[in-house]
């Protein structure tokens, strides 16, 4: 599924320029593949660093990492990234996959 797309026109300072060019050389891509790319990957870096803070919930991190929980605790264990999750947690959604079901 191809998601709605927005025109976004932004000010860089010569030095990011130059490596969004250099980058997009490199991976043999567009300038708007390159800078998605790191938005995308941006996304997740700000969930992970939220969530580590304490920040935000796992619910939260997902949302700004624009995945599902269940993604967003496989990346945090990527990372070595202890969840707050207790066993209870994992019942109520046990429950609540049930109740979906």
């Amino acid at each position: 599924m191809i998601k709605a797309q927005k025109t976004l026109s932004i000010r860089v300072d010569a030095d990011d320029y130059a490596f969004l060019s250099s980058l997009t050389e490199a991976e043999k891509a567009n300038v708007s593949g390159t800078v998605r790319e790191l938005v995308r990957k941006g996304r997740l870096m700000l969930a992970i660093e939220q969530y580590r803070a304490g920040r935000v919930s796992l619910g939260r991190a997902a949302e700004i990492a624009g995945m599902s929980i269940s993604e967003t605790i496989d990346l945090l264990v990527e990372y070595h990234i202890p969840t707050n999750l207790e066993f209870d947690d994992y019942l109520q959604s046990l429950e609540n996959a049930r109740k979906a079901w």
